[in-house]
């Protein structure tokens, strides 16, 4: 039994008095450990909501150092933070949110041969990487060390949501999908322009990320229904949601 403090308890009042929260739920989160990939556009909200919601353990993956045109989006960082690495300057904010938060810094970019090691260390893994090649390492980890994964991407004004948990199965009794079934291979080099080279709009990060830490504090809590199977997208110019349901192959 984690037990809360009595500043715990104030903090985190609003959450306790939710029935699906309460004082179990909010030590649940106290005890959890979740890694986040990448202190960017996604990671930036993820972040700072699950900070604020009082997680536990936060483990920020990232070798990147903080610059100018980040700001417009990543906001967890900030003016004075510039050229500082991304994961310093996030435990700096987190620790200005909520100071009961411990932060694990992982300075280097994950690859498929060491994120294994990494990801068992964790119980939920949300994924706010901008390529293909660490995607695919991220997933493959979690479904080989069975943690569940929040992955999410965005490109100028759309972006989606999805949680991954293949190593279970569904009501159905059927296994449930991996990334692999969502996306059996990489697009071709090129095809899908980054970020640099496309744009996109900051505040469109904010909305997808922020939905990556309600699907994490839901995985966490035990509450809801997650994005399992589900694909969510979301079109901001026409501010519209779809979901797409997909299966394992």
């Amino acid at each position: 039994m984690t037990s809360l403090t009595d500043q715990e308890l104030e903090r985190y009042a609003r959450h306790i008095v939710l029935p699906e929260i309460g004082g179990p739920g909010q030590q649940k989160l106290k005890r959890a450990r979740v890694l986040i990939i990448g202190a960017g556009g996604l990671g930036a909200p993820v972040l700072g909501y699950l900070a604020a919601a009082g997680v536990g353990t936060l483990g920020i993956v990232d070798d990147d150092a903080v610059s100018l045109s980040n700001l417009q989006r990543q906001v967890i960082h900030g003016t004075d933070t510039v050229g500082m690495a991304k994961t310093g300057s996030a435990k700096a904010a987190i620790a200005r949110i909520n100071p009961h938060v411990t932060v694990e810094e992982h300075n280097f970019r994950l690859t498929a041969d060491n994120a294994p090691a990494l990801v068992a260390r964790y119980d939920v893994v949300v994924d706010g990487s901008d390529n293909f090649e660490t995607r695919y390492a991220v997933a493959d980890a979690c479904a080989a060390e069975k943690r569940p994964l929040v992955h999410a991407a965005v490109g100028r004004f759309d972006g989606s949501v999805t949680v991954l948990i293949p190593f279970e199965t569904g009501t159905d009794g059927r296994p449930n999908p991996s990334y692999r079934d969502l996306f059996p291979e990489a697009p071709p080099p090129g095809l899908v322009p980054s970020c640099a080279v496309a744009g996109v709009l900051g505040a469109l990060t904010g909305v997808i990320g922020t939905l990556q830490a309600m699907e994490a504090i839901k995985l966490i809590a035990g509450i809801g229904e997650p994005l399992v199977g589900r694909l969510l997208l979301y079109d901001a110019l026409a501010a519209r949601f779809d979901t797409i349901r997909y299966k394992k192959n």
